[in-house]
């Protein structure tokens, strides 16, 4: 019998699937807080990073917003912002757009 995920778990399978389909996309990290949201990311993960590091955060309490970004229909890169308090990430930014995304809260 297989094991119910965890609700973590639940949560990170479109982002994994994402990863999977696209081998080369990066994941860029943004941090945010009660000061607001640092324009620039921190760093830029792997593709087979991705869902390692966002489960690690989630266990410990951080909200997360991931977004599939692009230009048109093609996937660029995926937006992942995490923060313990403040207010969530502000919308993406033309000239990119929103393809997919998700919002974890504790």
């Amino acid at each position: 019998m297989a094991k119910e995920p965890t609700p973590v778990e639940a949560f990170l399978v479109p982002l994994a699937r994402l990863a999977r389909k696209h081998r080369d996309i990066e994941g860029l990290v943004f941090w945010g807080g009660t000061e607001g949201w640092d324009p620039t990311p921190s760093e830029a993960l792997e593709a087979e990073e991705i869902v390692f590091y966002a489960e690690g955060l989630l266990i410990d309490g951080f909200h997360m917003d991931w977004a599939l970004v692009g230009e048109g229909e093609a996937a660029d890169h995926l937006r992942l912002c995490f923060w313990q308090e403040g207010n969530p990430p502000p919308p993406v930014a033309a000239p990119w757009v929103r393809l997919d995304g998700g919002r974890w809260t504790p």
